[in-house]
């Protein structure tokens, strides 16, 4: 199999390296209109062609599939030109609803899989979560937080350089892009006009919108939720607390952290004989889940697996994240 990178940033070549620890036999071939970005990808052998220009590459490496790994606004026109070349696609968070209807429809017309990013729904931290939850059957609250100082989300560049500097792509957005998946997956659908919003600006990061959100989700089955984002906290924080009458969860956002109460203590809940870590980041991130959507990546491309999260359910996260925006 041949599959293409599109994008050779920081999740271009994180893909590209988990899929040659997945495979080796996989031939991988990136794309990006940076020369740095390109030698570097190339010297660390992580591509065995690098391209400036997707015709270039299309044409020159004629791969079976595409992974999209750019930054957000570039996705949709960059998904159209994939599927109308008859590609399967992949594509990282999207952030923004651009060209969903016409790239579904592109999709659908075109037979090939449209597959989108949603890496938390793959942690099995959130998969026991939502099994607790399912087995107790009964109303729950939770309270969640989830922040990072954003000059330390990617400490090798400024953040204004990245996509996270732009107000409709912003780092509060992607924080709720990334974790309101499964939370809508665990605890049900939300209708967006029942959402509360408060935003406020707490730093002097000079961002172009609120650098801290708090948010209140009146899920459909019962469960209530207060989801609380910034850009600003110091350390890298993941704190979860579930508690209905007869459950209460604990998670700190790792896998070393995640507890249930019971006979009246807490007790350590292991999910993960073992899990890999890149030290680049905090250690809220996980490589295993990434792996595992690859996996199932590449079982939709086989026919023998259906992805955990689509378009059409990210219309609902988006719409939620939209009224953050205002």
């Amino acid at each position: 199999m041949k599959l293409l990178i599109v994008g050779l940033g920081s999740m271009g070549k994180r893909r590209a390296r988990l899929i040659r620890g997945i495979d080796e036999a996989i031939r991988l071939a990136g794309v990006d209109s940076a020369p740095a970005r390109r030698q570097e990808a190339l010297d660390l052998g992580l591509v065995g062609a690098a391209y400036p220009d997707l015709p270039a590459a299309l044409d020159a490496f004629a791969p079976d599939a595409a992974l999209v790994c750019t930054a957000p606004l570039a996705h949709a026109d960059l998904i159209t030109r994939l599927l109308t070349a008859g590609l399967p696609v992949f594509t990282e968070l999207n952030l923004v609803a651009d060209g969903y209807d016409r790239n579904l429809a592109l999709a659908a017309e075109k037979g090939v899989p449209l597959f989108l990013s949603s890496t938390m729904l793959y942690r099995r931290e959130t998969r026991y979560i939502k099994q607790q939850v399912a087995d107790f059957g009964k109303p729950v609250h939770y309270i969640y937080h989830i922040g990072q100082y954003l000059p330390d989300w990617h400490p090798w560049e400024n953040y204004r350089n990245f996509f996270v500097g732009d107000a409709r792509t912003g780092g509060v957005r992607e924080i709720l892009g990334i974790d309101l998946p499964w939370l809508l997956d665990a605890f049900g659908p939300v209708d967006p006009a029942a959402v509360t919003v408060r935003t406020d600006t707490i730093s002097g990061l000079g961002l172009p919108y609120p650098d801290c959100a708090t948010l209140l989700l009146p899920h459909k089955s019962g469960a209530m939720g207060v989801l609380a984002a910034d850009v600003v906290s110091p350390k890298a924080v993941r704190n979860f607390e579930c508690y209905g009458d007869g459950l209460h969860l604990f998670w700190e956002g790792n896998p070393k952290a995640l507890y249930r109460f019971a006979d009246g203590d807490k007790q350590f809940v292991d999910t993960y004989p073992s899990f890999e870590h890149d030290s680049r980041y905090s250690d809220n991130i996980v490589e295993n889940a990434y792996v595992d959507e690859l996996l199932n990546f590449f079982g939709v491309l086989q026919g023998r697996e259906t992805p955990r999260w689509s378009f059409g359910q990210d219309r609902a996260a988006i719409a939620i994240m939209d009224k953050v925006q205002g």
